[in-house]
């Protein structure tokens, strides 16, 4: 991007944008956002595997890290869980 520090709004694009283009996947949505010490960590989730009915889908949980300049520092799943499962701890791999 630029010298300038981006914003949460920024950073929440910006981290939806790397996960998809990475994924390849659907996302649902930004989850997360906080500041971190280099800029923000932003929780996207995405449809990894579409079922039907949709109410069984299998979402991802991923972590991106943004720069303070925009950039992606690094990015990793953190859960996968069918739909409506996300709160309890229902991990599927």
């Amino acid at each position: 991007m630029t010298d300038e520090v981006v914003s949460a709004a920024q950073a929440a694009q910006l981290g939806l944008r790397h996960i998809t283009e990475l994924t390849g996947r659907e996302p649902s949505g930004v989850t997360s956002l906080e500041p971190s010490e280099d800029g923000w960590l932003v929780g996207v989730e995405v449809v990894e595997d579409r079922r039907l009915p949709s109410s069984i889908d299998l979402l991802g949980l991923y972590l991106a890290e943004i720069g303070a300049d925009g950039e992606l520092l690094a990015y990793r799943r953190i859960r996968r869980y069918p739909r409506g499962k996300g709160g309890d701890n229902g991990e599927v791999g």
